[in-house]
C-alpha cells in the first residue's frame, strides 16, 4: 500500500488462500477499504468449493500483467505462495489432471497406513519432491503420488522439463523482474510475529468464520480451501468436538489447542516459504526485522525502477 502511494501500481495477489470468498480472517485478507484504495486482482475469485491451481494462476497472472501494463501502470505481485511464483518464473509442464479414483485410493491408503508411510513411499519414487514436504503434508504428498500413478513420471521431472523448456524458448522470466524478498534475520522475531497474528485472528472471530463455512454443508475437510493453514486445524478440532458431543460428553472448544496447532503449522509454512525464497538467488533481500524495512523497500524500488 505504501508503494501504491508513490507509484501507479495495481496489486496482483500471489496467495492460494486469498482467492477464496468468505475466508477473510484466517487469510488476513485486505480490508474492503484497502481493496477499494488500490486495484487488487486474484482476490475473492473462487468459492471455497472450487479448486484453483498453479497453472490457472500463471494464466491469470500473465493476462493481468499485460492488462495492467497496457493501462500504463506497474503490476505489483504480492504474496507468499512460492509455488505460484516459481510456476510464473519457470513455467509449468502439462501435468496430469486430477484423477478422482486414484485420489480416493490414496486417501484410503493414508487412512490405513498413515501419511508418513505414503511420504516414505514418495521418497523412494521422487526423493527431490519428498525432501521439501513434511511427512503429514497430505495434500502435496497425495498430488505427487497421484501424478506418478497417472503418468509414470515424477513431479520433479515435470518441473525440470518445464524449467528447461522455458529457459530455452523465452529466457527466465526473472531476468526482467524485480523480486524483493522480506526475510527475518532472527527466527525468534518471526515466531513472535506468527503468534501475534494468530492471536489477532482468534480475537477477530476466526473460529466463528470456520463454523460458518462448516455450516454451509457442502464443504469438506479434504478441499484445498479447507486445507489452508489455520482452517485445517480449526476444522479438525470442530470435528473432534462434534464427535465428543455426539457421545454425550459435552465440552467447550479447545481454544488453546487450536492456538498451539495453528501457530506450529504457520511456523512450518514460513519455514517452507523461506526455503523457496533461498532457492531464488536473483531476489533482493530486505530484513523485515531490521531497522525501517519499509524505507529500505522504497529505496530499493527507486534503484530498480531508475
Amino acid at each position: 500500500m505504501a508503494i501504491a502511494q508513490q507509484y501507479p501500481v495495481e496489486i496482483i495477489s500471489v496467495d492460494s488462500a486469498l482467492v477464496y470468498r468468505g475466508m477473510d480472517i484466517g487469510t488476513a485478507k485486505p480490508t474492503p477499504a484497502e481493496l477499494a484504495a488500490v486495484p487488487h486482482h486474484l482476490i475473492n475469485i473462487r468459492d471455497p468449493l472450487q479448486a484453483y491451481s498453479a497453472a490457472e494462476f500463471v494464466t491469470d497472472a500473465q493476462r493481468l500483467i499485460a492488462e495492467v501494463n497496457a493501462r500504463g501502470k506497474l503490476a505489483l505481485l504480492v504474496g507468499g505462495t512460492m509455488l505460484y511464483f516459481k510456476a510464473l518464473f519457470d513455467g509449468l509442464d502439462d501435468m496430469p489432471k486430477a484423477d478422482p479414483a486414484i485420489r480416493a485410493a490414496l486417501a484410503a491408503e493414508a487412512q490405513a497406513r498413515g501419511w508418513p508411510a505414503l511420504h516414505a513411499e514418495l521418497a523412494q519414487i521422487d526423493p527431490v519432491t519428498a525432501a521439501r514436504l513434511q511427512v503429514n503434508d497430505s495434500q502435496r504428498i497425495s498430488r505427487a503420488l497421484e501424478v506418478f500413478r497417472v503418468s509414470g513420471r515424477t513431479m520433479t521431472s515435470f518441473h525440470s522439463k518445464s524449467a528447461i523448456k522455458n529457459i530455452a524458448s523465452h529466457g527466465r522470466y526473472t531476468d526482467a523482474t524485480a523480486l524483493i524478498s522480506l526475510e527475518p534475520e532472527a527466527r525468534s522475531w518471526l515466531h513472535e510475529r506468527i503468534a501475534q497474528r494468530f492471536d489477532a485472528m482468534l480475537a477477530a472471530g476466526f473460529i466463528d468464520e470456520v463454523k460458518a463455512l462448516r455450516a454451509r454443508g457442502d464443504l469438506t475437510a479434504d478441499l484445498p480451501s479447507m486445507r489452508c493453514v489455520g482452517y485445517r486445524q480449526a476444522w479438525e478440532l470442530l470435528d473432534a468436538l462434534d464427535a465428543h458431543e455426539a457421545r454425550g460428553l459435552g465440552g467447550s472448544f479447545p481454544i488453546n489447542e487450536l492456538r498451539d496447532k495453528g501457530i506450529f503449522a504457520t511456523r512450518q509454512l514460513a519455514k517452507r516459504q523461506l526455503t523457496w525464497l533461498r532457492s531464488m538467488p536473483h531476489r533482493h533481500v530486505v530484513a523485515c526485522d531490521g531497522a525501517q524495512p519499509l524505507t529500505l523497500i522504497l529505496q530499493k524500488i527507486v534503484q530498480l525502477l531508475g
